[in-house]
């Protein structure tokens, strides 16, 4: 007999109720054997880059505060804000794997972080200009059967070009990245600002990192492919 938590059925019942398709085999086996995944986010760009891995997932916003520790180190705040996010949704969804993720930009030790307005972004961009910013990606995966958290930090080494004043300005007028750390949105046009990236996984820039995810999936036993 196959047993079901309560968030399978109400995915299953969310899914199947007044439609009639066939799902492919890889969706029924993975609600039948595996807890469902929980992506805690509400980022769009991190909606896509998980839904590229075919595995069906919930979305929970997490509500936490970002605000860094005294003597915390950036990379730090990263890993702890990523597991606090997946761990801010855990009571809504028992049974579940949650995933958390958290980007820090980090430039001589100085946490560059969701700019939130024109201005303060105009003055993140100036900072950066011609150098090279750290951009580290904490990623968390959370058991909430088993209470256990994994925890794994990505760096993105990211060089910005020379840019002149104008450049910026018009840059953020037609983007508006006022909700992305460092002002950087390299899955739009802010590919345009920089001149290189070094780093492990080009998904990590953008906010969550799939090389790593997958591994991090696997040693909890659920089949990517």
């Amino acid at each position: 007999m196959i047993l079901f938590s309560a968030f399978q059925v109400k995915v299953c019942r969310s899914i199947f109720s007044g439609r009639a398709r066939t799902w492919p085999p890889q969706f029924l086996r993975f609600l039948m054997s595996s807890p469902p995944l929980v992506l805690a986010s509400t980022s769009p760009f991190r909606r896509e880059l998980l839904g590229r891995l075919g595995i069906p997932f919930a979305t929970a916003a997490p509500d936490t505060d970002e605000t860094p520790l005294s003597g915390e180190t950036p990379e730090a705040t990263a890993l702890r804000l990523s597991e606090a996010k997946a761990r801010a949704v855990a009571e809504q969804f028992p049974g579940t794997l949650i995933i958390g993720s958290d980007q820090v930009a980090v430039l001589d030790g100085q946490i560059y972080g969701k700019p939130g307005t024109h201005e303060r972004a105009v003055e993140q961009l100036r900072t950066m200009r011609g150098r090279s910013v750290n951009f580290f990606t904490g990623l968390c995966l959370y058991n909430t059967a088993k209470n256990t958290a994994r925890t794994v930090g990505i760096p993105t080494l990211v060089t910005f070009r020379d840019l002149s004043d104008a450049e910026i300005d018009s840059y953020l007028r037609r983007e508006q990245p006022y909700n992305c750390a460092g002002s950087a949105k390299s899955e739009g046009l802010g590919i345009a600002i920089i001149a290189r990236m070094q780093g492990d996984d080009p998904n990590a820039l953008i906010g969550l990192p799939l090389i790593a995810l997958c591994s991090l999936l696997r040693e909890e036993g659920v089949a990517v492919l």
